[in-house]
């Protein structure tokens, strides 16, 4: 039976609003194991008051969500970032082209979004992985998510950055498990780049954590490297 809009909001407003560092088990509201479903993100346009405040213009913000799969001895085993990115400087890192699946289609990237939110949160995701975890595969020991911008904005300047796990599709969310928001703040500028949290196997169960640290990186493979070295171990 298709769910009112009021049962729609109050699932989401059941939600848990993570803080840095939390970690939490994957289970629906009902408590079974959340097994499929969506890692969605999404990000404000940056907007600024002109002529004393009497208008403002927004500039389009261009954030990319990737991420890099760890297998169990803590080895990079695959990755979803834009295929758009430059081969030849991916290359010059010793890193593949660009691909939007991953782990035999058990995590697939919807697609870019180049602008962000322009008037405000409007509660909606601008980039989208969906999972499968019955798909992954066996060696898969850890999914990290990150976000690169890429334009020459920092996150002190990008009002928020949120993720979230979902039930449903990009387009249809059923219910939401937990969210994380990075909010602007100070100390972010000069950090082009959001590891923002992960996925990890703990024994037969799948965890997540929320991250949430900023780093200088102006290029993803900067990212991809970084992740691989800093977040071997869960």
């Amino acid at each position: 039976m298709a769910l009112s809009s009021e049962q729609q909001r109050n699932r989401i407003n059941m939600a848990i609003n993570l803080v840095k560092g939390q970690k939490i088990d994957l289970r629906k509201s009902s408590g079974a194991s959340l097994t499929s479903f969506c890692v969605g993100v999404n990000w404000g346009g940056i907007t600024k008051s002109t002529f004393f405040g009497f208008s403002s213009t927004t500039t389009d913000v261009d954030l990319d969500l990737s991420a890099v799969l760890l297998d169990t001895a803590g080895n990079r085993c695959d990755h979803i970032y834009s295929p758009l990115y430059n081969t030849s400087i991916l290359a010059k890192c010793g890193l593949p082209p660009g691909k939007l699946d991953a782990a035999n289609g058990a995590l697939r990237h919807t697609g870019d979004d180049r602008t962000g939110d322009a008037g405000g949160d409007d509660g909606m995701d601008n980039e989208t992985i969906t999972v499968d975890l019955n798909r992954m595969p066996s060696n898969v020991a850890q999914v990290i998510f990150f976000l690169n911008n890429c334009g020459e904005e920092d996150f002190s300047m990008i009002p928020y950055a949120k993720i979230r796990m979902f039930e449903g599709t990009p387009s249809n969310v059923r219910e939401v498990v937990a969210s994380y928001n990075v909010a602007a703040e100070p100390q972010f500028r000069g950090r082009r780049a959001m590891i923002l949290g992960r996925l990890y196997r703990h024994g037969t169960a799948w965890k997540f954590g929320a991250i949430g640290e900023p780093t200088p990186d102006i290029f993803v493979g900067q990212t991809v490297l970084r992740v691989a070295t800093d977040y071997r171990t869960a």
